[in-house]
């Protein structure tokens, strides 16, 4: 038997995981505070504390939340094409998105929490998952090349889109998505 849900539970939850990305983007890891996610959402600490033991269990669950509202459907096509779609997708949400404003604070806190530093390393191998598992349909079919290195390929799409936000003043252009599959993972 499942237990309904109160709608004005749903909309403080909401609340709070987008305060919370929110606070994040605003002012980093390190200044973080349960208190700031309150205020933002309009609602008590204590709310807070009854769903999320401290800040690094609500950042993961904004992020696990945000991931599942942001994320297209790729089911159909061809693993070029499903593979294409998808880093149109990280690089439309990097370029701007709350998300995105939220990545230097979590490199910058990771770096001085060893719990933030764990969380983000399973964040990125469980979304990088369904990258390379496109990747090893695309090598068994015949759309890539049977010696791809996965890891490698995953390494090289990610890491042309990250660098273009976090490094320099323009980031990867999304529409160019297929364009980088195509130069990382020629037809064989």
């Amino acid at each position: 038997m499942t237990t309904a849900v109160s709608p004005r539970v749903v909309r403080s939850r909401t609340a709070i995981l987008r305060a919370a990305l929110e606070e994040l983007a605003e002012v980093g890891y390190g200044s973080f505070a349960i208190e700031s996610v309150a205020a933002r959402a309009h609602v008590g600490k204590s709310t807070i504390y009854r769903h999320w033991r401290d800040k690094l269990d609500l950042v993961a669950d904004s992020f696990e939340n945000a991931h599942e509202h942001m994320v297209p459907l790729a089911d159909s096509g061809s693993a070029r094409d499903r593979l294409s779609l998808l880093i149109q997708h990280v690089a439309e949400v990097v370029v701007d998105s709350m998300f995105s404003r939220c990545i230097p604070a979590l490199i910058e806190g990771a770096e001085r929490d060893a719990r933030l530093r764990d969380f983000q390393s399973r964040y990125s191998a469980l979304r990088s998952r369904s990258l390379l598992e496109l990747i090893a349909e695309g090598i068994e079919i015949g759309e890539f090349v049977p010696t791809v290195d996965e890891e490698m390929a995953i390494t090289a799409l990610l890491g042309a889109v990250f660098y273009g936000r976090l490094m320099t003043g323009s980031p990867f252009d999304p529409l160019r998505a297929r364009e980088l599959v195509d130069l990382i993972l020629p037809p064989p």
